[in-house]
């Protein structure tokens, strides 16, 4: 079944019922926004993927705790992570859902928090809750662009996207999805990633949106890396704000959920690309393609081996056609492969054809290497599985920003 997908603006209040706010509270140093406060006009259905690390961060425990309800706003601090900071974090989770709950009218289990930043240090609870304050007060069906820059951390650029969908030929039958994320370092997850914020007018049950977004999450925030590490605050959250008139005829249904699977997996997709370019020092995106896998599990061992390796890294970087190296990372994947059906392109440039070095032009693989987006593929011809990931190379701003994170 084909869709249409037209982008459109707003970011995440391009979806009807949504207003979002982002101030400023005082956590970061340099006073720029660090809250963001979303608000749905209606109960809406939620589901999540949380970070496998096993330093769990006090926000992400209340959230998995509130999932259990319909849900009508999220709070999102940057500035500070609120992870290892045992009962008080846990305590302070649960205010900031409390403070956010009084100023528009809820119950604190209807509110989701979510925090990203420094790990360690408690919130200076005084200023997060006049900072709720002053978001609720702000709220707008215009704050979409607000929210998403209110939860950048070391993020040189707000990442959102929206779009209008609709079944080809039925424009009539038509529903919004939209979505914002923050990251730019510690990418490279198990389940989630960073933190991603996903939002549709679509009326849809909550264990449907679960499945959806895991089988979404698995073949885009899932498949990108920026420096091979995985936060204690990730977390991905998807929620269904349907009002009325979002309630469609019974014999579109499955074809309406069909639609929605596909155009989620293209707005995940569109943010983790969107992660991937932003990566902390980065200066090219990575598209490796794995072609003739024997299951999605190889394909997924390998491309994560080749877009975390250092080396890999560092050549695209330096743009060297060092493509060895993206052979010993395969080697090591553990992914299970004959070395000796394996074909390596570089864009359109084959440089090893069945496990072995070809004569190449090294200035078009230069000119190749030289582009913002360098595409990559590998072909196994083992199976008929295909997989796509996204990485980046490693530059000296990397170390950089890294190295004085704190300060």
């Amino acid at each position: 079944m084909k869709i249409k997908l037209e982008k459109i603006e707003g970011g995440i209040t391009a979806i009807s019922g949504i207003q979002a706010a982002g101030v400023s509270c005082g956590i970061k140093k340099d006073n720029s926004d660090d809250l963001a406060l979303i608000y749905c006009s209606r109960p809406a259905a939620c589901a999540g993927v949380f970070t496998t690390n096993k330093f769990k961060a006090a926000p992400l425990m209340i959230t998995e705790k509130h999932l259990a309800n319909p849900v009508r706003a999220l709070v999102v601090n940057s500035g500070n992570a609120n992870a290892c900071t045992g009962e008080q974090g846990l305590d302070d989770a649960l205010a900031t859902a409390q403070t956010a709950a009084g100023c528009l009218g809820l119950q604190k289990e209807e509110v989701l928090v979510s925090s990203t930043g420094v790990i360690g240090q408690y919130l200076p609870m005084e200023k997060l809750s006049a900072g709720i304050e002053k978001a609720a007060s702000l709220l707008s069906s215009s704050g979409g662009g607000d929210a998403a820059r209110a939860i950048m951390t070391t993020d040189t650029f707000p990442k959102e996207s929206a779009y209008r969908v609709s079944l080809e030929g039925k424009e009539e039958s038509s529903f919004r999805i939209a979505g914002m994320a923050k990251g730019s370092g510690m990418i490279c997850p198990d389940m989630a990633t960073m933190l991603a914020f996903l939002f549709t007018d679509l009326k849809l049950e909550k264990s449907f949106l679960q499945e959806a977004l895991r089988e979404a999450v698995k073949r885009s925030f899932n498949v990108i890396s920026v420096d091979g590490d995985t936060s204690t605050n990730d977390m991905v959250l998807l929620f269904s704000c349907a009002g009325a008139e979002q309630c469609f005829p019974a014999k579109e249904e499955n074809a309406l959920k069909e639609a929605f699977c596909q155009a989620l997996l293209h707005l995940c997709r569109d943010l983790s690309t969107q992660l991937v370019a932003d990566g902390e020092g980065a200066g090219k995106v990575i598209c490796l393609t794995v072609k003739g896998a024997p299951d999605y599990a190889a394909g997924r061992k390998i491309a994560r081996a080749v877009l975390n390796s250092t080396l890999v890294k560092t050549a695209f970087f330096g743009e060297d056609a060092n493509w060895g190296r993206i052979i010993t990372a395969m080697g090591y994947s553990g992914a299970d492969f004959e070395p000796r059906l394996v074909d390596v392109f570089l864009g359109d440039l084959q440089v090893a054809s069945g496990g072995r070095g070809l004569s190449f032009d090294e200035q078009k693989a230069r000119e190749i290497l030289q582009k913002a987006e360098v595409p990559v593929l590998i072909h196994l011809h083992m199976g008929e599985d295909e997989l796509v990931a996204w990485g980046c190379d490693l530059s000296y701003d990397y170390i950089k920003i890294n190295s004085s994170y704190r300060s």
